[in-house]
């Protein structure tokens, strides 16, 4: 099967195209052929071992010391079940499924190896596989932090700093399925991307600080993960909740993936992609990526064998 693959560490270009062994699935596995899958900051950070300095040694034996032990990344996917392991229940030959391969990466290839127990769910039935690809990581992580974390209820005031990002789109959409007032922030050529969301209030953070203009809201969700809590402060209602991306824990499941995918289905969610690349496009997806100029999901189409 073809596989983008990388041997060492670096920039874009350290990634390419090669012919690896197809995997095959064990007792408690299913093997989904992929159609689409995606460039996630995470595949960024592993390819170019940007990790912070508390977490390098981790990183290092979880990655491989000199190089990556895991050489395929790629942390979401969606495509088509074509073999079920002896005790898989859930799942059938044929089904149409997306999914988030979490650290265990593997997903920027034309086959896929999961565990019936991983976070896994039948695809929408409305979307491409191009948008579900986009979805799993920054949907869960959005319903993560709206619902579990900051327990996000109707009338309440939200303000969703990265509202256009893979995370924040979720979550200002996410926030008002739950019956919020959505504010969000991000850069001039995202506005109205954003407003089409259903944002309320839209703060262009290259002309305008959402601190400076004294509105109070019951939750900040940070999705981008530059804000610290006590810079947000002045702005939250009492009793109001400061929530971080990147400094909150959070489990996923697929029970919530199962949610997510209904949600999309009642029309309460539109996925959001920004470019759809080729598989042998790789690398220019990562440059593309790495500009920091996307809203939604940069997407791989992957080829299927003939």
């Amino acid at each position: 099967m073809q596989a983008a693959v990388y041997e060492k560490y670096g920039p874009p270009e350290v990634v390419s195209v090669k012919q690896v062994e197809k995997p095959a699935p064990g007792e408690d596995e299913v093997l989904v052929k992929v159609y689409a899958t995606t460039i996630r900051a995470g595949d960024v950070r592993m390819r170019s071992f940007n990790v912070p300095p508390g977490e390098w040694l981790f990183a290092r034996l979880y990655l491989g010391v000199f190089s990556p032990r895991r050489k395929i990344l790629g942390m979401e996917l969606a495509g088509e079940i074509e073999k079920v392991g002896r005790r898989v229940q859930k799942f059938k030959t044929g089904d149409q499924v997306f999914a988030t391969t979490e650290l265990e990466f593997g997903a920027h290839a034309q086959y896929k190896c999961l565990q019936e127990q991983r976070i896994l769910a039948l695809k929408p039935t409305n979307i491409t596989y191009e948008e579900a690809a986009a979805v799993p990581t920054g949907a869960l992580g959005a319903l993560a932090m709206i619902r579990d974390k900051a327990g996000v209820q109707e009338g309440q005031k939200v303000l969703v700093y990265g509202a256009s990002g893979s995370v924040g789109s979720y979550a200002v959409q996410l926030a008002r399925y739950y019956g919020a007032q959505v504010s969000g922030v991000c850069s001039t050529n995202k506005v109205e991307k954003v407003k089409s969301l259903g944002v309320e209030t839209v703060f262009d953070y290259t002309k305008e600080d959402f601190i400076a203009n004294g509105m109070k809201y019951d939750c900040i969700l940070d999705a981008a993960g530059v804000l610290s809590k006590s810079e947000s402060q002045q702005s939250l209602a009492p009793g109001g909740r400061f929530v971080s991306i990147h400094k909150d824990s959070y489990k996923e499941s697929g029970n919530d993936l199962e949610f997510i995918s209904q949600l999309i289905e009642a029309g309460s969610i539109t996925p959001l992609v920004d470019r759809v690349y080729p598989l042998e496009d790789i690398v220019d997806a990562y440059r593309y990526f790495e500009q920091g100029k996307k809203m939604g999901g940069v997407v791989i189409s992957v080829p299927q064998e003939e």
